[in-house]
């Protein structure tokens, strides 16, 4: 069978870490606060000259390096982002110019924390349809400019970065590795609960990020837990059989609830919240990314992807690496 399979991670993160400490310098809060609520100890803010298309651009070139993979083999660029570089054109076409291999498929994904996931499901379902030959599924954020930095309650959850992975359309044995199902859902029932304030339609300016923080996490754990489910049963496997869970990095508490719902040690939990902080569609490739380059985990590893963002929108991948 025709599968998706992963040739190699890579990430990108701001040069400046920002502690709670530093950060309480400026907003009204405290390291005890936001650690006690989120687990967050630090994030990456993009400086002068860091964007959301540099960051995607040096993500992707770690990961065909890591691949083993020019760039001029690439046929497809997926980018998720909810802080592109322009209103158009897309930031796909900016990091695939970077990089070089012009002429191919190029486009971006707008479902804000899920897009990544959105993202390689669009990017799986074209590889295994022949649109391409091999792949590169980035998410990338720049959060900190869309922030309220007079918001206590939002603008501490958030950090900026990059994560891209390389994936190649190859023949493999069921057993093989590769992306085995993907579950994907929306319901813009809940716009309110998690939202920016602007747009060009509407407001004509950018807008900042509005979150109820209380009812988001009471619908995370819900959803998270039956998409993750469902991305196994699709696959024909069950919680017993995983290895690994990369979440979305929002909250440690989130983290924790979503694995005790599925009766998963957190042993099993691939955790960066602390060190990113939320970095929105760049959390999951970014936490992977990690996992994989300090050798947790190791090809043949079955490893569960999974987020919610707003909309809400949200979804879970199987993999087999």
């Amino acid at each position: 069978m025709i599968r998706s399979v992963v040739k190699g991670t890579g990430s990108a993160l701001p040069a400046r870490a920002v502690s709670n400490d530093e950060l309480a310098k400026t907003v009204d809060t405290s390291d005890e606060w936001i650690v006690e609520r989120t687990g967050i100890r630090s994030r990456h803010i993009a400086g002068e000259g860091e964007t959301t298309a540099t960051l995607a651009t040096e993500a992707a070139r770690r990961a065909l390096a890591a691949a083993g993979v020019d760039a001029s083999e690439i046929g497809l660029i997926v980018l998720a982002t909810a802080t592109p570089d322009q209103t158009f054109p897309a930031t796909a076409t900016i990091v695939q110019d970077a990089l070089g291999c012009n002429g191919g498929i190029a486009f971006d994904v707008a479902a804000v924390c899920s897009g990544f996931l959105y993202a390689l499901g669009v990017a799986d379902s074209m590889l295994r349809t022949g649109a391409a030959r091999k792949a590169l599924v980035i998410g990338a954020e720049t959060f900190s400019r869309i922030l309220d930095w007079e918001d206590r309650a939002t603008c501490v959850l958030f950090g900026d970065g990059a994560g891209a992975i390389v994936l190649a359309a190859e023949e493999v044995a069921e057993d093989g590795p590769g992306i085995l199902a993907t579950r994907l859902h929306a319901d813009g029932a809940h716009n309110a609960l998690l939202n920016v304030d602007g747009g060009p339609s509407t407001t004509g300016t950018v807008g900042k990020v509005r979150m109820k923080g209380r009812e988001v996490f009471r619908h995370a754990v819900v959803n998270l837990a039956e998409v993750l489910a469902e991305a196994l049963a699709g696959a024909g496997l069950t919680p017993a059989d995983v290895d690994w869970v990369v979440p979305h990095q929002a909250n440690a508490r989130i983290l924790d609830a979503t694995s005790r719902k599925l009766g998963l040690p957190p042993e099993k939990v691939v955790v960066t919240v602390d060190r990113h902080a939320n970095t929105s569609a760049a959390s999951v490739p970014l936490a992977l990314d990690v996992a994989v380059r300090d050798g947790r985990i190791k090809p043949g590893d079955l490893v569960v992807l999974e987020a919610m963002g707003g909309g809400f929108t949200w979804g879970a991948s199987a993999v087999r690496m």
